[in-house]
């Protein structure tokens, strides 16, 4: 019984997101067939996976170059939020130091500093993955710096009681407590890197979905621009999926709510 519940369950997990997208299908076909929307507006279902299959060749090299510099720009942008904030939580000063920092790379926009970066690190994949950085940064940050500041009092007083060093309390106290937090950061930070990628291409590229999308649009083919779109929003959606599998194997400790 149980496990027919739980087959239901994933069926039902399975079912939902495809029900969902097929409901907002038919609502695109219906105001693109019904709506006396001109094609270049908004093109119909149809046109998109004409487009789609027409240019898989140019659309799948654009997206290996966006998915490049995201997953560079992810591996960065954790990797230093991590250690910013592990550094942030050994010493008070670093956090009193680097925290205003932090909140200033969130407080200018993006597309203020896209055209800086192009001009600094040149056309190519560089100044992306830069701005994917700073996208993901912030939250990155922000979260594992909370978790390591949140270890339940418990846990320090007793690692205290036992004779604990401080690193050793940080290595075996402190940093298992914050990695739930820090990959809460790590599932938000992938589902924002490509963000910081293709805005990056709106501004200065040579290939990329983003780059693809701006040239679609400039000549009015909104088929193609659609399908970029729609390849990059697969893309981001396979990324996150994929990292959110590796993250709940590796903190195979913390609960998992399923039906949800």
């Amino acid at each position: 019984m149980a496990q027919d519940a739980g087959v239901v369950t994933a069926a039902a997990r399975i079912l939902r997101p495809v029900v969902t997208l097929l409901g907002l299908v038919c609502v695109w076909w219906g105001i693109a067939r019904w709506g006396h929307v001109p094609p270049y507006l908004l093109p119909a279902p149809g046109a998109v996976a004409r487009a789609l299959w027409r240019q898989r060749a140019l659309l799948g090299d654009s997206a290996l170059t966006t998915l490049i510099e995201t997953v560079c720009g992810l591996a960065l942008g954790v990797g230093g939020g991590a250690m910013l904030a592990l550094l942030m939580a050994l010493s008070p000063v670093v956090r009193r130091w680097t925290m205003p920092l932090v909140l200033l790379s969130q407080a200018v926009p993006v597309f203020a500093l896209a055209p800086l970066l192009v001009l600094w690190f040149g056309f190519g994949m560089a100044s992306k993955i830069v701005m994917a950085v700073l996208v993901i940064f912030f939250p990155v940050t922000s979260s594992f710096a909370d978790g390591l500041r949140q270890t339940p009092a418990d846990w320090i007083d007793l690692a205290r009681t036992m004779g604990a060093s401080r690193w050793r309390m940080l290595l075996h106290v402190r940093l298992p407590a914050a990695l739930p937090a820090l990959a809460s950061g790590v599932r938000v930070a992938t589902a924002i890197a490509p963000i910081g990628a293709v805005v990056g291409e709106w501004v200065g590229a040579s290939s990329g979905l983003g780059f693809l999308m701006q040239t679609a649009n400039t000549r009015f083919e909104t088929d193609l621009m659609f399908a970029a779109l729609l390849v990059l929003a697969v893309m981001t959606v396979v990324l996150w999926w994929g990292m959110d599998l590796v993250l709940g194997r590796a903190l195979y400790w913390v609960p998992v709510r399923h039906g949800e």
